[in-house]
């Protein structure tokens, strides 16, 4: 059954926005030769769509051109405001952006474990606030024709935790922060003209890497996270998979041999998170004697990871240099930098026996055919890190599994609150209007 004429004209406004947001601007000509359709038709697209405020003329192409036929169509990118989320147990990071993803504003603040819940809300609120209002969005006044022009449209949020499927809502979980779950509310409240979506922050560093970082050519993959905690985001055939209850990835939990006991229903102690979680790996770069400076708001342990990584390598940060000749000087302690880098070495394997487990466990059940190693330890571990993991888990497992490093880091799930929030604004005001 063909299309309606109004279905039909949807379908090709759609395809003619995503094309400027994929492309940039574009000519009449260039979306005719894109979108394959007719000349009036493009005509009557570029008419509706600019009526609508949602693209202009931003130029012409080529410098000797002029006419109709040389105007630069580009969408209205400030159309709609969204602002981004990265909420961890020690702090908030914010971004603000225009409806096309350029950043305008970006802003974080430490909140201390001391901090009141009243007294942290706040902090991360005024955050968002000073950062819409750098980037000229302060508040959502109301809608002009159910628009909100140049405002905060969506907000989106990344936050540990599980995410109730039904309601969306983030669900209670005993050992974060009581503030985390009262964030979202007010937010909510504060901002009632805007749409605030929250989601779990591994899943959307899974999002961000297979759009823009270490898994773009993959449908399927599962992503590990390793920050100061711990946990997996699946994605299979395209789609991110939550389970029936939102836990899907939660891999702090599982049973692994080598750690003092077990994991219990509130408390991961036991479970892969006593293997590598950051205060984990803290420990084992101890036992080998790694050292690095403590610099910068990540976990410490990426900062080991990095050294070891380097001295292994023979660059500076770590080992690299020659034993001393004969043998009368005794046994070098591990991460000595006489040692030549043996005790990076000896460190990095320890943790890849590790982190082996996580990602044998992972293709054992789901056969993924890639782990991407994410998060600040996994991008400070790279290729070095990676390699070694991918070696021990082909010994481990008969299903192949090729390890990756993260390309985007920890900064992966900020990125990936944004392009939800971008893609949930646009699916909104790129619809059709309600007749």
């Amino acid at each position: 059954m063909p299309a309606s004429p109004s279905t039909a004209r949807a379908i090709n406004d759609r395809l003619a926005l995503r094309l400027m947001q994929q492309q940039g601007p574009l000519t009449a000509g260039q979306l005719k030769q894109l979108t394959g359709l007719s000349r009036p038709t493009v005509a009557d697209l570029v008419d509706r769509l600019t009526a609508a405020g949602l693209i202009a003329v931003v130029g012409e192409a080529g410098e000797q051109r002029r006419g109709p036929n040389a105007k630069l169509y580009g969408i209205v990118a400030d159309r709609a405001h969204l602002a981004a989320l990265d909420v961890r147990t020690e702090g908030v990071s914010v971004i603000v952006s225009d409806l096309l993803g350029r950043v305008l504003a970006e802003a974080s603040v430490p909140i201390g474990d001391d901090a009141g819940t009243g007294p942290a809300v706040e902090q991360a609120v005024a955050l968002v606030e000073r950062a819409a209002k750098e980037a000229g969005t302060r508040g959502a006044p109301p809608r002009e024709s159910g628009r909100a022009w140049g405002r905060l449209h969506t907000v989106g949020i990344g936050a540990p935790g599980l995410i109730d499927p039904a309601s969306g809502e983030l669900r209670d979980s005993t050992g974060l922060p009581a503030w985390h779950r009262r964030l979202v509310a007010t937010l909510t409240e504060r901002l009632p003209e805007a749409r605030v979506i929250v989601e779990n922050e591994t899943n959307l560093a899974a999002l961000a890497e297979q759009r823009e970082g270490a898994a773009r050519d993959r449908d399927t993959f599962v992503l590990l996270w390793l920050g100061h905690g711990t946990g997996a985001a699946v994605i299979l055939d395209g789609r991110l998979r939550r389970g029936a209850s939102g836990g899907t990835g939660e891999i702090g939990f599982l049973p692994v041999p080598g750690t003092n006991g077990l994991p219990s229903a509130t408390d991961c102690a036991g479970g892969f998170h006593s293997l590598a979680g950051a205060a984990a790996i803290e420990r084992l770069a101890a036992d080998h004697g790694v050292t690095a400076p403590r610099t910068g708001p990540g976990p410490w342990a990426a900062q080991l990871v990095g050294a070891a990584v380097r001295g292994a390598a023979g660059g500076p940060g770590g080992g690299g240099a020659e034993a001393p000749p004969g043998g009368g000087a005794g046994p070098l302690p591990a991460g000595d930098p006489a040692d030549g880098g043996a005790g990076d070495d000896r460190f990095l394997d320890a943790l890849a026996d590790r982190l082996a487990i996580g990602v044998a466990s992972v293709a054992a059940v789901l056969d993924p055919g890639c782990v991407v190693l994410g998060g600040e330890i996994g991008q400070a571990g790279g290729a070095a890190l990676a390699a070694r993991v991918e070696e021990r888990v082909r010994r481990m497992s008969p299903l192949v599994t090729e390890v990756r490093p993260s390309s985007l880091g920890g900064g992966a799930v900020l990125r990936g609150a944004l392009l939800t929030a971008r893609d949930r604004a646009q699916d909104e005001l790129f619809a059709p209007p309600e007749r």
